[in-house]
């Protein structure tokens, strides 16, 4: 009873009509207070007081605080919360979203985009997972490629050389129920088998193989070695991309490393610059070559060709000689001194004189007399053109002692 006193009289020093109701300023009498505030309730709601007809229902015998009874509107109370607990099995699942529904802990089925509904709590529960959305798991580092990871990044090739490695694997969900129950933690199981199939991989290839030209082939082979392992894992991931961040030989051995790639790489330029040498000479002796053999195969042709002329003129000649051979003989001589005569200075002396004129070199005197007229500018270019002349003289003078020999053979009977 005290206890109920000392909470009306504080009740009282809040209640928002201190002072107005008597001249005298007192505290407002709580009973009355909560009687009007029982009569605006049970009016609201549609109750009636308990007997008494004022609401106020009886009293304790210490006078204490009235109770108030409302059976319309417990039921209201009810009806809404109903209709609460019936709204919160509504969920929206967004493009790109599933929704896993469960019942009782158990999985019932996976909802589509768009507004669903669910049995409410604690008989269904709904979980909205992303299938579109790609995660991405870092092996060797974690965020920045400096900050290395030396118990994922080293790895051994095959050639039992050691390489620091560091790579990112990008993946989507193929089936949310996969991924929510039949692994404790999937994300983690990425990263195991990502750095089990890369070792894989990379045991099974040359160290310049992983760090130059096979770089590509090996993120692809692991990739399919990973998604086999997630699938016989019934991890529900599919692995979109593997990327290579960084592959280099460990720090202790970079300086050794860099020299024998040095080295390397002034062998691949030796063999580029011999290359090109070759292909340089290689078909320009190869065109030389060629020229040689056309020119060989036309001088072929052009001595079979000639030799063929020379044989068949000298058997149609035959054919003449046999049937003529003073006449032939005669026209023989002719040709030949025709040929010969017509490279040659004329000189015609008159003999019958027995002049010894005949014994004087006069194509030489011509000659000479000839060059006596030129400019000066020009005594170089006639002195060094002399002799020439002089030896087709002498050629010509045996040429015509030759012919008057055969001429006189064959004037013999």
């Amino acid at each position: 009873m005290t206890y109920n006193n000392q909470k009306s009289t504080k009740m009282a020093w809040n209640d928002p009509q201190w002072g107005k109701n008597d001249g005298n300023g007192g505290p407002p009498d709580l009973d009355e207070i909560w009687k009007r505030f029982n009569q605006k309730l049970n009016g609201l709601l549609g109750g009636k007081g308990r007997p008494g007809g004022d609401g106020s229902g009886g009293g304790g015998p210490g006078g204490g605080l009235p109770k108030f009874h409302i059976p319309g509107g417990a039921g209201l109370l009810a009806a809404l919360a109903v209709i609460i607990w019936l709204g919160s099995g509504f969920y929206i699942v967004d493009t790109g979203e599933r929704g896993v529904v469960l019942r009782f802990g158990k999985y019932v089925e996976t909802t589509m985009p768009g507004p669903r509904w669910h049995l409410p709590y604690p008989f269904e529960t709904a979980e909205v997972v992303n299938v579109e959305q790609v995660r991405t798991v870092e092996i060797g580092y974690r965020n920045d490629v400096r900050s290395k990871l030396l118990t994922e990044s080293l790895m051994l090739t095959d050639d039992e050389n050691i390489i620091d490695l560091q790579f990112s694997v990008q993946y989507t969900l193929k089936d949310p129920v996969e991924y929510l129950f039949m692994n404790r933690d999937p994300d983690e199981a990425v990263r195991q088998s990502a750095e089990s199939a890369m070792r894989e991989v990379v045991g099974k290839s040359k160290m310049d193989f992983v760090l130059y030209e096979g770089r590509a082939e090996v993120a692809d082979r692991a990739t399919k070695l990973m998604q086999q392992i997630l699938d016989r894992y019934k991890t529900g991931i599919d692995i979109s991309k593997v990327n290579m961040q960084n592959a280099q030989p460990p720090e202790q051995v970079q300086a050794a490393f860099d020299d024998a790639v040095k080295a390397s790489q002034d062998r691949e330029r030796f063999k580029n610059e011999g290359q090109a040498y070759a292909n340089d000479v290689i078909p320009k002796a190869q065109g030389v070559a060629a020229r040689l053999n056309q020119e060989a195969l036309g001088y072929q042709k052009r001595v079979v060709a000639d030799a063929e002329g020379e044989s068949s003129r000298f058997s149609q000649v035959l054919v003449q000689y046999n049937k003529e051979p003073q006449v032939t003989r005669e026209r023989l001589y002719q040709d030949a001194m025709q040929q010969v005569l017509s490279t040659t200075t004329k000189v015609l002396v008159d003999d019958k004189q027995g002049s010894n004129l005949l014994y004087l070199p006069l194509d030489k005197l011509m000659q000479a007399a000839g060059a006596t007229t030129l400019p000066s500018s020009t005594d170089a270019a006639a002195t060094s053109a002399q002799p020439a002349p002089a030896n087709n003289g002498s050629d010509t003078d045996s040429r015509n002692r030759d012919a008057f020999r055969s001429r006189d053979r064959e004037a013999r009977p």
